[in-house]
């Protein structure tokens, strides 16, 4: 037997203790929530993060298709990005299958010699955590980007309530370029 048949065979007692592993990162409160709270809409954390580990390891038992699982992982990690976990903590999550996988399959691993196919499949997870870390700083990137909008927008407002901008004036640009529009402030 293969270690794909056997993690096939142990999948859903796997992706429970996965998901539980993952829960408890979560503070008591918001963990016993995600856990116990089913409805997808009143609870949408848990719900993409139920699902999408779900499919990230049944498309590991299949053969691990990058394409397939970017927009799955990228499900998760954005939530991860938003709730402000640091990328270690963020990304725990891989991490986390190793060890359920350890823990739930090891001895029948060892009795069927099944060590280099785990250290194949792992290295698989290594990968994906190396995809996933990229994913993670694109996510904070656009955060950063969107918080960073937001006070220019929110200065800029406040400089006109004040009466700080006198005039908006166009300035002459070559053919081809974009005209740029620049704000007088009183000073």
């Amino acid at each position: 037997m293969k270690l794909r048949e056997l993690l096939l065979e142990k999948k859903s007692r796997i992706v429970k203790r996965w998901f539980d592993a993952i829960i408890e990162n979560y503070p008591a409160d918001s963990s016993n929530f995600l856990k116990n709270q089913r409805d997808q809409f009143q609870n949408p954390v848990g719900n993409t993060i139920s699902e999408g580990i779900q499919n990230i390891f049944e498309e590991f038992l299949q053969d691990p298709d990058s394409e397939k699982i970017f927009p799955i992982l990228n499900d998760i990690i954005k939530i991860k990005a938003v709730q402000n976990f640091p990328p270690s903590k963020a990304l725990s999550f891989l991490f986390l299958l190793k060890k359920v996988i350890r823990e739930e399959a090891d001895s029948e691993i060892r009795k069927r010699q099944l060590a280099d196919e785990l250290t194949e499949f792992e290295a698989q997870i290594d990968k994906l955590i190396l995809l996933s870390f990229d994913i993670y700083m694109k996510c904070r990137e656009k955060i950063y980007e969107i918080k960073a909008d937001e006070v220019r927008r929110m200065t800029f407002r406040l400089l006109q309530r004040a009466n700080l901008i006198c005039e908006i004036q166009e300035e002459e640009s070559s053919p081809g370029e974009e005209t740029v529009l620049t704000q007088k402030i009183k000073g």
